[in-house]
């Protein structure tokens, strides 16, 4: 955790942009990279969408004894939080789907488990099917990549690969594989 956010403030430059009608607040560009980066996980030098992963499974956790619909709502106020979070974060970054962004991932993850009784076994597995479906991006989840801009097309393309994620997950606790 040190190393990111040693990495995060040897950026500190990307908040200092030149004044501009469309230059955002400080409090903003902060808060949208805090967010954004899954409180500072998409700094970890490998992997960084795997460690945002890791993140949303922690929320997973936290979310496992409350239900469906809290697991569904979670999982929605993430998705659109981090639409507006990840919009700011690409202008920051000054790049369209910035590698440090993890809330999609941290979103995509807590789809992908909604519904599913949380064990060792179901946790690895839907850890594993979304970062299967988010590496792969199966139509129509390529398509959001390729063609979407801002922080809608940051975050639907895990949106999508985290219900496939849940379609599969559902499919196996029904067969009892």
């Amino acid at each position: 955790m040190k190393f990111c956010i040693a990495k995060f403030e040897r950026e500190e430059h990307l908040f200092k942009s030149v004044p501009s009608e469309n230059t955002l607040p400080a409090w903003k560009k902060h808060l949208g990279v805090f967010l954004s980066t899954g409180f500072y996980s998409g700094f970890f030098p490998v992997a960084p969408g795997t460690a945002g992963s890791v993140v949303g499974m922690v929320f997973v956790y936290l979310l496992r004894d409350s239900g469906t619909f809290l697991q569904a709502l979670s999982a929605v106020f993430f998705s659109v939080i981090g639409v507006w979070v990840s919009n700011i974060a690409s202008q920051v970054f000054k790049k369209h789907d910035p590698q440090r962004v993890v809330i999609d991932e941290i979103a995509g993850v807590m789809i992908t488990m909604i519904g599913i009784p949380l064990t060792g076994y179901t946790g690895v597995m839907g850890f594993l099917l979304f970062r299967f479906f988010d590496i792969v991006k199966p139509i129509p989840a390529n398509f959001a990549d390729r063609k979407l801009k801002g922080g809608l097309g940051i975050m639907l393309d895990d949106i999508i690969a985290g219900i496939y994620g849940n379609i599969v997950m559902h499919l196996v606790m029904r067969s009892q594989i």
